[in-house]
């Protein structure tokens, strides 16, 4: 796999897990300041779409996880 793809699955399992834990109607429920990570991760996401700077992909690719040619280089 490739940072690309990383970023798309990590992502989505943070958005997932922070709504399992900040809405109140899941079994999960926690506290509603969970959402404030769904938030933090979708700013993260729209940065990244103008920027084309991803701080995930730093940490992939000290990690050893492949590029693709156009995700998140730079």
């Amino acid at each position: 796999m490739t940072v690309e793809r990383y970023i798309r699955i990590i992502a989505g399992l943070f958005i997932m897990t922070s709504l399992a834990l900040g809405v109140e109607g899941s079994p999960l429920f926690v506290s509603k300041w969970a959402l404030a990570f769904t938030a933090f991760v979708g700013a993260n996401l729209f940065q990244f779409g103008f920027t084309n700077f991803c701080p995930l992909a730093l940490i992939l690719k000290k990690l050893g996880v492949p590029m693709q040619a156009g995700a998140c280089s730079r």
